[in-house]
């Protein structure tokens, strides 16, 4: 055997051993299910019936979390913490359904979410072939992805006229294949069901991320169409009795983005400059919004959504940035790269075809870190500045071809794009003014005063003086003013003296020059690099892998099961005894304490029932609200965390202690049957 044969066999090996190691893991397409993995390990092949029955069972939420069908009458469940913004901006200082909960016991008394869109995958079509010979005659990668971008946005367009369906061209392993996702959109979804908070987040941000838990993280909707609650004859039934030790369950649901198939230099840019940027952002918002929240109990109301979510950004960027700063995860994908690279050499058709591909993108990382600051630091923190840059690009980019549009704008997106600008949800001044002033401090202080983007922005005043002026001169808290300016056109946008549009429309030109410098030097190398590694691997070791998570349908399987932890053994499941513990043990202080209704109502409980579980399914951020699922199709559980050690999943599945968190069936019945007296709802469920 000759020396280059030997090299790209021990490759070949090393890949397979690599991939036959990880058979517990992946977030797979609906298209490309595990199948042989499931019944060699589980004796279980879900039919095609199964399959898209779980698909069409399951939902994907604006919010940025998933959800599932429960009942024929689209009732719909989720996490607390997924609908907690829509109970945020249905909330006023007089009720409190954040604090409080919420529960509609008749249908007229459920409660209508102000910008809630729930889609359904209906269907979805392999168009890389279409896609691919779009790029035909393409010199650069600029002219590739002018030429991708057109071709996608001409689907789409043409998808959506053709079917009435929300269409989004989705890309799979780094370009390697793009799908069309055709989804039915539902945008009247009214709440049914909320605890309390503190039940939902027991133990406040100190638990979270972490295992052994205690929550009752959940939420019920319903989804309407033409006035009426829709049928839905693909929903998941209840199972009571919910999920047992060693079980085989699945979950379904949309998990947000993971870095699984990246380069070693994408991987280090992150380390680097990314992660520990991106912290620092976040927790100085989190400082800033905590000063705001100190002026009185309504400034504490409107932030305290706010910094629920930069809290749990900032532990989820830690332990990121941890898992990237670990030399043995670090070394793991190096050695992977270097074996998948080695194999790629070795053959020398797929060396012309695929080698230069990783040097490339290297590249690119390495000047697309020398203009990121810009993107983090010329920022406004505020959703009034997010609205007047999407009201003055919108009327700007609707006048140009589709393909030669900004991302965000192409056709087939307008409309919910139109669908959040115009919310009714209550914009706060005095918090906007403090996000905008603490934000414009620290842009300072990393930028300089002297950056063009801050002297358009600051005009000689000071950051809280020209939040000020801002918050107060405004009229877009008014939906109907939004409106009105995008009916109006560029005409209308042009002619406006609102502050924040006048403001944008100066910024507008540095931010579109910022957006194609990093499309001409960044993404369209990293397009083109991303799809020749993709085919790259396709040739390497077939389609035995997943893709990379994008906010679509996927697929886990695991076992419900405990795991080493802290020179112990964290147990499978938790039980309200424990709830009761862990609060007694703190003296039901801080995040520690209960709400009167589980305090006093105690007894009314059966406290062995299983409240928490822990499975080894692979996900990340997204699939909050994702059902966990057994082998019959049954719910018995819902994710809404993972534990500490899960959160460098996002480059790296260990299958020992990475753990899946879920709420358990029997307790969510549990504290409705006997808790909230739910009756009509426990018999909508449980028929």
């Amino acid at each position: 055997m000759g020396q280059k044969t030997l090299r790209f066999t021990i490759a070949l090996a090393s890949l397979g051993a690599f991939w036959a190691a990880r058979s517990d893991e992946g977030m797979w397409t609906f298209d490309n299910p595990p199948l042989k993995l499931l019944q060699q390990k589980y004796g279980f092949t879900p039919t095609q019936a199964w399959l898209d029955h779980i698909r069409l069972s399951c939902v994907r939420l604006n919010d940025g979390g998933s959800g599932s069908f429960v009942s024929p009458r689209g009732l719909l469940l989720t996490n607390h913490h997924v609908a907690r913004g829509q109970l945020q901006k249905n909330s006023t200082q007089e009720h409190d359904y954040i604090r409080d909960g919420f529960y509609a016991a008749t249908s007229a008394e459920e409660m209508k979410s102000p910008d809630l869109e729930v889609n359904v995958l209906e269907s979805m079509e392999n168009v890389t072939p279409r896609v691919v010979a779009s790029l035909q005659g393409a010199k650069t990668p600029e002219d590739e992805f002018a030429k991708r971008k057109a071709a996608i946005a001409e689907i789409e367009r043409e998808s959506l006229q053709k079917t009435g369906l929300r269409s989004d061209v989705v890309t799979l392993y780094q370009g390697g294949e793009y799908w069309l996702y055709r989804y039915k959109k539902y945008t009247d979804v009214r709440l049914v069901f909320a605890p309390e908070a503190q039940a939902a987040f027991f133990g406040g941000d100190p638990d979270n991320f972490t295992y052994p838990r205690h929550d009752i993280d959940m939420a019920l909707f319903r989804v309407y169409e033409n006035g009426k609650p829709i049928e839905t004859k693909d929903y998941l039934k209840w199972n009571p009795q919910g999920a047992k030790n060693d079980e085989l369950v699945f979950v379904a649901g949309h998990p947000g983005s993971s870095s699984r198939l990246d380069t070693l230099a994408q991987l280090e840019l992150e380390r680097d400059m990314v992660e520990p940027n991106v912290l620092k952002i976040l927790k100085h918002r989190v400082d800033v919004l905590r000063k705001y929240s100190a002026q009185g109990a309504e400034q504490a109301r409107q932030a305290e959504s706010e910094i629920f979510d930069l809290e749990n950004s900032v532990k989820a960027f830690d332990g990121r940035l941890k898992g990237l700063l670990d030399k043995n995860v670090m070394d793991k994908k190096r050695k992977e790269e270097e074996a998948f690279r080695a194999a790629v050499m070795a053959n020398t058709r797929w060396k012309d075809a695929y080698g230069a591909a990783w040097d490339d993108i290297a590249r690119a990382e390495k000047k697309a870190a020398t203009r990121l600051r810009e993107r983090w630091f010329h920022s406004t923190d505020s959703q009034l500045s997010g609205l007047a840059s999407n009201i003055v690009q919108y009327v700007a980019e609707v006048k140009k071809p589709d393909a030669q549009r900004l991302p965000g704008f192409h056709e087939a997106q307008l409309e919910s794009l139109r669908y959040e600008m115009f919310s009714p949800a209550p914009i706060y001044p005095g918090m906007e003014a403090a996000r905008i002033a603490g934000q414009l401090e620290q842009d300072i202080a990393e930028m300089g005063p002297n950056d063009p983007f801050l002297k358009i922005i600051l005009s000689g005043r000071s950051p809280k003086e020209t939040a000020d002026a801002l918050t107060k001169g405004t009229k877009l808290y008014d939906p109907a003013v939004r409106k009105k300016l995008v009916e109006g056109g560029e005409a209308a946008v042009t002619a406006s003296d609102d502050p924040m549009i006048v403001l944008t429309r100066k910024l507008d030109p540095l931010r579109r020059e910022l957006i194609k410098w990093m499309e001409d030097n960044v993404e369209s190398v990293e397009q083109r690099g991303g799809e020749q590694i993709g085919k790259a691997r396709f040739d390497v070791y077939g389609k035995t892998t997943y893709p990379d998570a994008t906010f679509t349908l996927r697929l886990s399987y695991g076992q419900v099961k405990g795991y080493p932890m802290n020179g112990t053994q964290a147990p499978y499941k938790t039980t309200f005894y424990g709830l009761y513990d862990r609060a007694q043990s703190f003296d039901f202080q801080g995040p520690w304490y209960l709400p009167s209704r589980y305090k006093e109502g105690r007894d009314k409980l059966d406290l062995s029932t299983p409240l928490d579980l822990v499975t080894t399914n692979d996900i990340i951020g997204g699939n909050s609200g994702s059902p966990v699922i057994n082998r019959n199709g049954d719910i018995v559980g819902l994710v809404f965390d993972g534990n500490i050690e899960s959160l460098v999943g996002d480059f790296v599945y260990e299958v020992e202690t990475n753990r899946t968190v879920a709420v358990h069936t029997a307790a969510m019945t549990e504290v409705l049957k006997k808790l909230y007296n739910t009756p009509a709802l426990l018999e909508e469920l449980l028929r």
